[in-house]
């Protein structure tokens, strides 16, 4: 899926269903470059063993497991349970990790919300848009991805580069006024 269908038949009618203030270019930067890491928009569904099935633990572009912060994290936190149970309803989704986990597979609009809610959890600010570096740290502050933990110096370098480059493309994908 291109960056343009994504933010179209996901992320801007998400943030239709969000708070107004959460839509913001710094906002949109960040969903897509975590989609962009996470999945290049081609997987809903996690890729594991060799060769690659679609059988790990997460679901959505945004790659959300059952027990992780997009999806029973961002239910029970105080600053997104209430924003999280108005996507829930406008989706027609239980307000149950399992429910929700199922439905992220295929509801790139629920996805979405819930990937931006995880993002209004974390206590700092949103990166300036072209602030690569600190969204690299929000980003593995919120979605803590395994490849990083688990990962040796060359595959963090390798993780740290393909950031750079998803943060450029949807920075360049995202519309700023100068």
């Amino acid at each position: 899926m291109t960056l343009d269908q994504v933010t179209k038949t996901g992320i801007a009618p998400a943030m239709a269903l969000l708070p107004i203030g959460m839509d913001s270019a710094k906002a949109r930067i960040m969903l897509l470059a975590i989609g962009l890491q996470e999945s290049r928009f081609e997987h809903r569904r996690q890729l594991v063993g060799n060769p690659p099935q679609p059988a790990g633990p997460a679901k959505s572009f945004w790659q959300g497991e059952q027990g992780g912060g997009m999806v029973h994290g961002v239910r029970l936190h105080p600053d997104s349970r209430k924003h999280a149970a108005t996507l829930y309803a406008a989706r027609g989704v239980a307000a149950s990790d399992a429910a929700i986990w199922s439905a992220i597979e295929h509801d790139d609009i629920l996805a979405a919300g819930l990937a931006r809610l995880l993002l209004w959890t974390d206590p700092l600010p949103l990166p300036a848009v072209s602030d690569e570096a600190a969204a690299w740290q929000l980003y593995l502050r919120t979605w803590r991805p395994g490849a990083w933990e688990r990962g040796n110096s060359q595959q963090r370098a390798d993780l740290r580069a393909k950031w750079a480059r998803n943060h450029a493309q949807a920075r360049a994908a995202v519309v700023v006024p100068v």
